[in-house]
């Protein structure tokens, strides 16, 4: 059977402050209350799916890449797309971390003092994909996290550079063209998106069904996924200021922090309740400390 998850290590290594020394803190995570009752992921319908095996089969690899995969005590960072990035001049410590996970199509030109040059993976969905093939950076590891079962269907055209047939279903447009090889893909385990949502935030879990409130949002998946492999994890660029409703939601736009009101898939309160546990308890470092 096939692993989706990209680098698989013991779960929960986590901050250590000092020397980097693999597996410290796992006890860390105990500071989470994990609400009870949750029925036990069972992933057979998506480990046995006909397209997602022939997709595994293209990609081939899970890892990092030889070089980050031999690396004992992984030091990573997630850098949101928040606007508290800008102006920060961050961008120099963000690229001192041995993996840099950015989000969707969140630009790195033209803001590298703030946000750095070095991206080992960029994790996205269909709609969040950058849509410019030039756009993407040189070298980094497409990472595909699915929310729905047309997902897979999409990220199968991307991998087989096959036609983009149909966009129903999407909420916005899509890419119609990753320039990644197979090689250079990778399918993010939908446990951590189970995990981040049910487990860890307490979202309702609606019979299994994904839809209003009970979505995770990208960022806390990728905490989600750093904590169950790197030894050390920090973020920069999380937190929604409600109280600065004109404040820049991100550090490449000019949408409002209001525009997140809006939203009915995620719950921001609950997200910011989950983030804090983790600051507080030295789980995750906040660089931006808007968390």
């Amino acid at each position: 059977m096939k692993k989706l998850c990209i680098f698989s290590r013991p779960p929960y290594a986590f901050l250590h402050k000092g020397i980097c020394t693999p597996n410290a803190s796992r006890g860390l995570m105990g500071v989470l209350d994990r609400p009870k009752n949750i029925p036990e992921h069972d992933s057979s319908l998506v480990e046995h799916d006909r397209i997602i095996d022939s997709i595994l089969t293209a990609t081939k690899y899970y890892g990092l890449g030889k070089e980050l995969d031999r690396v004992k005590c992984k030091r990573c960072i997630i850098v949101g797309n928040g606007g508290i990035l800008y102006n920060k001049s961050l961008g120099s410590r963000i690229d001192e971390y041995d993996v840099v996970v950015r989000l969707n199509e969140a630009p790195v030109s033209g803001y590298k003092r703030d946000v750095g040059t070095k991206t080992t993976m960029r994790i996205t969905y269909p709609e969040g994909a950058i849509q410019k093939p030039d756009s993407y950076e040189k070298d980094s590891l497409f990472v595909f996290s699915a929310f729905k079962p047309l997902d897979f269907k999409w990220l199968r055209q991307m991998v087989f550079k096959e036609r983009l047939r149909g966009t129903e279903g999407f909420w916005k447009s899509v890419a119609q063209y990753v320039p990644r090889d197979p090689t250079e893909m990778r399918i993010l385990n939908p446990y951590f998106i189970y995990e981040a949502a049910f487990h860890f935030i307490g979202l309702p879990f609606n019979n299994g069904l994904m839809g209003k409130g009970n979505i995770p949002t990208l960022g806390t998946v990728a905490i989600t996924m750093a904590l169950h492999n790197c030894d050390e994890v920090a973020v920069a660029g999380f937190g929604y200021d409600m109280t600065s409703p004109h404040a820049p939601l991100h550090y490449y736009e000019n949408v409002k922090m209001s525009a997140i009101k809006e939203s009915w898939t995620h719950n921001i309160s609950k997200e910011k309740e989950f983030l804090r546990k983790l600051v507080k308890a030295n789980v995750i470092t906040d660089l931006t400390k808007g968390i």
